[in-house]
């Protein structure tokens, strides 16, 4: 009996075809999230990109097809800082089954003050982690309808360096904004190992993956009027800067293989292969802060609390 011929070696410019598939993207308007659309619509899937700002929605979509013949996109409101409103994003996207999503979308202050959702949570805590925790309660019930569904969290490499204060979430006691974006990305990445986990001890079919774009710079990102526009003096200045990062299209890399390669598997870390920073997408081993069940467990019920949904 002869053996299933070796998949050949992943090539970010010669993406497996997806005919069939539905894929959502939340932040797919901008950034990250565009280009995670853009390459997963040339595979022939159909993309939705979530968004809160129909406008520049429609914008990207607009681009996608500009860029991407034939590509299957469209677009559905989504505001991850109104937990309320995530109860319909399911029925919005109007499908049977949902292959993927990717937890892309998020918020980040530079400078204070302190901001707050509707719901009184800190804007980038609740935004970046709470909204997609609510979310993927939502969406499982079409997760779980496709084979083998896949969500895929989008952190960050400035959480490597942080470390959650399970008794300030919210930042009240003391909030620096960088500090703030970077824990609330380290709490996807808990997430999303932590939704693995429970997901294996149920014997469901959907995995839940971590993804991390490395640096990655508009400066050094190809330009995609309306959505982004990049002067020659922005690339000429960001030239040196190409040594050790990389532009958003390059950072989606990672996300992009997350969805679709058939060898990754759930609870898996995938970053850009030089250093964490650059480079074409390898899984990585999880951080050792990032492994510890217990913080994840007691962020998971936190969150739990907080908005009131448990996914899974």
């Amino acid at each position: 009996m002869s053996s299933a011929p070796p998949a050949p070696p992943w090539n970010v410019h010669r993406l497996p075809r997806a005919d069939g598939r539905v894929f959502l993207v939340t932040g797919g308007n901008a950034g990250i999230g565009y280009f995670v659309a853009e390459q997963l619509s040339a595979t022939g899937a159909t993309v939705v990109l979530g968004s809160r700002n129909p406008a520049k929605a429609e914008d990207a979509a607009a681009s996608i097809r500009a860029h991407v013949a034939g590509a299957r996109v469209r677009t559905v409101r989504l505001d991850l800082a109104d937990l309320t409103s995530l109860r319909t994003v399911a029925e919005s996207l109007a499908v049977e089954r949902l292959d993927a999503v990717v937890h892309n979308a998020g918020v980040a202050l530079d400078a204070p003050p302190r901001e707050e959702t509707g719901e009184g949570h800190e804007l980038m805590f609740g935004t970046n982690h709470l909204g997609h925790f609510a979310l993927t309660r939502w969406l499982m019930p079409l997760l779980s309808a496709a084979p083998a569904a896949r969500v895929v969290t989008t952190g960050s490499f400035a959480a490597k360096s942080e470390r959650l204060d399970l008794h300030d979430l919210q930042s009240r006691k003391d909030y620096r904004p960088k500090r703030a974006y970077g824990r609330s990305k380290l709490a996807q990445m808990y997430f999303g190992v932590e939704l693995d986990r429970r997901l294996r001890a149920v014997g469901s079919t959907v995995a839940s993956v971590v993804a991390h774009p490395g640096g990655a710079l508009d400066s050094l990102t190809p330009s995609r009027p309306p959505v982004h526009e990049r002067t020659t003096g922005a690339r000429l200045s960001a030239a040196p800067a190409g040594l050790l990062v990389q532009g958003k299209h390059a950072g989606a890399w990672p996300a992009v293989r997350a969805v679709l390669d058939p060898a990754v598997l759930g609870g898996q870390l995938w970053g850009p292969r030089i250093f964490g920073l650059r480079g074409e997408p390898r899984r990585e081993p999880v951080w050792n802060h990032l492994a510890d069940p217990a913080v994840a467990a007691r962020l998971w019920d936190a969150s739990r609390d907080l908005t009131g949904v448990e996914p899974g």
